[in-house]
């Protein structure tokens, strides 16, 4: 399992969880909210912050026809047509420099996700370390292609993808001489519910095409993308904005900052926890071995007297023999007088 680099940034089993604060629309059309949003991502602790570069024009067609309209009740953008909706949500290109600038500056890898072969040009020149293919454009073979041939690393969202189909992605990408992938399992519903986010896939996502893994998650709070790393996730991404009131696009399933912060550090306090498969004490446990039971002297005994139940008993603290021994030691003889709370030794029997 291939692990790579981003901007000097280890993304793989042996470095906590690479966290991703996705901008998205929720700069509400503001270059300085977008600069504020990269502030608060980099004082959370997040590792990267993502944005979108498409324009309206390049994802839909301005069409009123249903086919173009969110139709689905339960959607937060039920009754808009595809058109206003990415006209609202995307990043004006010109922005993407200072934004890029400004996440540099404060230690964040700046990534995006390219829509068409003109979004790859302009994140190209901005040297962007990697690429992200959204869960929407997972079959589009030929963006898949043009990314791989930048021999960059490529983060794909697999929502909605067959096996397959991502099979044939993860072909198109290594044809193409791009080795290093991560795979994200995700569920493209917005909020997605726990219920619906089948985190068993990680694993399974990992041993069948041996590269890294990770998890897009779109369900609200932390708790899903904090188990995604016991189940060997190395790349989370969750939505960012400044504050859920302050409304936008993808606000409502959005992380706020200290919410972000949370992420960071549960997720790494997760990472650290995974350790290896061992028994037997560690070394931080050692000294909690003496409070361990074994078995005491429990009565003053004069030498010769048998041992009973009612004068050795298995308590705290662990310094005589172990517990196991006890039905074995009773009626045994001691050899000499015996104090009360004396740890019962081998020694001490005839």
């Amino acid at each position: 399992m291939r692990e790579f680099k981003l901007e000097g940034r280890l993304v793989g089993p042996h470095a906590p969880p690479f966290i991703v604060a996705e901008m998205s629309g929720n700069h509400n059309q503001s270059l300085e909210r977008a600069l504020a949003l990269v502030d608060a991502a980099a004082a959370a602790g997040a590792h990267a912050i993502k944005l979108q570069t498409y324009t309206a024009d390049t994802l839909t067609i301005d069409c009123d026809r249903p086919e173009f309209r969110i139709s689905d009740p339960s959607s937060l953008w039920h009754g808009r047509t595809l058109y206003d909706l990415y006209r609202e949500a995307y990043t004006p290109w010109e922005w993407h420099e200072p934004i890029f600038a400004r996440a540099r500056a404060r230690g964040l890898v700046p990534l995006s996700t390219p829509f068409d072969e003109s979004a790859v040009e302009l994140l190209e020149s901005l040297a962007a370390p990697c690429y992200k293919i959204a869960s929407f454009e997972n079959a589009d073979l030929s963006l898949i292609r043009l990314v791989a041939r930048k021999r960059k690393p490529v983060i794909v969202s697999v929502g909605m993808a067959t096996v397959a189909e991502i099979d044939d992605l993860v072909r198109a990408m290594r044809a193409e001489g791009g080795e290093d992938i991560a795979l994200l399992k995700c569920t493209s519903t917005y909020p997605a519910s726990p219920d619906d986010s089948n985190l068993r896939t990680i694993p399974h996502l990992r041993e069948l095409f041996g590269v890294q893994v990770g998890l897009s998650d779109h369900t609200m709070g932390i708790g899903v993308a904090v188990a995604g790393v016991a189940f060997g996730a190395t790349v989370i991404e969750k939505h960012f904005t400044l504050r859920r009131a302050d409304g936008g696009v993808d606000a409502a399933f959005s992380l706020e900052p200290e919410e972000l912060a949370a992420l960071v550090r549960e997720t790494e306090q997760a990472w650290r926890a995974l350790g290896a498969v061992r028994y037997g004490p560690t070394a931080a446990e050692r000294p909690s071995l003496a409070f361990r039971r074994s078995i005491f002297v429990t009565r003053d005994l004069r030498a010769g007297e048998p041992l009973t139940r009612e004068n050795v008993r298995v308590i705290r603290p662990g310094h005589g023999l172990a517990p196991r021994h006890y039905d074995g030691v009773l009626g045994r003889r001691v050899r000499r007088d015996v104090e009360r709370g004396t740890p019962l030794a081998w020694g001490l029997l005839e």
